[in-house]
């Protein structure tokens, strides 16, 4: 359980950073709020249009009498948007690490270079139509990853008392861990970790993972939350993936600073 706490502070070291290098966190918002824009369009129109998606879907079901085809209905139209939300977050995140992938990697780079005891960050070594590449075909494959879920879950949901109660809970620690892979992915990329090997990374630490990601899925079902917080997500994440790999990595900012150069202090009564 301790691990929970260390990745939530991970999250936190994170925001940190960003908040004192303020030139990396304008240009990391840049990307969200291009990707915001895209979400918002989608999910009114979902609003304004799921009924009537709804509707079509169920035609077994119009010549049902009052309340029950209005409750049946209006029932699946909140699910079918509680859904739209839970793979928004989970997908946004993806989305937004493709369209700022250049930001994103050079902000990471930045931490590795200020946290690295040599002041060195790892490097890929690949073009960026590769990058953008690999990592458009590693987010399909989380992307169905989470929607698989996201389906097990809404089957879930129609479960009396476990689906309003246990099945929402569970949701949030999923979207927690996918969105927690994401966020890593940017620099353990760069370390050149295939996509199963990241997965294997994060299920032997779920509880740090779990830290650090459920709390940001919470979160980023905040409006304009995601956007805000997002550079300082791709901040931890590089902080805990120096973690995941076994890396040494000395506290960032100042303290950090102070915690290289000063030696440990003899014990008293020594000579």
């Amino acid at each position: 359980m301790r691990d929970l706490g260390v990745g939530f502070r991970y999250l936190l070291r994170g925001q940190r950073w960003v908040a004192r290098h303020g030139r990396q966190y304008g240009f990391g918002l840049l990307p969200g709020l291009i990707t915001l824009v895209l979400y918002a369009a989608a999910l009114v129109a979902l609003a304004l249009w799921g009924e009537d998606a709804v509707a079509w879907a169920t035609p077994f079901a119009d010549d049902w009498s009052s309340p029950w085809l209005g409750l049946f209905r209006g029932f699946l139209t909140a699910v079918l948007f509680a859904l739209a939300l839970l793979l928004s977050v989970v997908t946004f995140t993806a989305v937004t690490l493709l369209v700022g992938q250049p930001f994103y990697e050079n902000l990471s780079e930045k931490v590795d270079r200020d946290v690295s005891p040599d002041g060195h960050a790892p490097e890929s070594g690949l073009p960026l139509w590769r990058e953008l590449w690999i990592s458009a075909r590693d987010s399909l494959r989380i992307v169905v990853r989470a929607a698989l879920w996201g389906v097990l879950l809404f089957a879930c949901g129609f479960v009396p008392v476990v689906g309003q109660t246990v099945v929402p809970v569970i949701g949030f620690f999923v979207t927690g861990f996918f969105l927690t892979e994401e966020l890593t992915a940017v620099a353990l990329q760069r370390r050149g970790v295939e996509l199963r090997s990241r997965l294997g990374l994060l299920r032997s630490r779920k509880t740090l993972v779990w830290g650090f990601g459920t709390p940001l899925a919470v979160a980023f079902l905040v409006p304009f939350v995601a956007v805000f917080l997002m550079p300082g997500a791709v901040a931890g994440a590089t902080l805990m993936a120096r973690e995941l790999l076994g890396e040494e990595t000395r506290e960032d900012g100042e303290e950090g600073d102070r915690a290289v150069t000063t030696l440990p202090q003899p014990p008293s009564g020594s000579s």
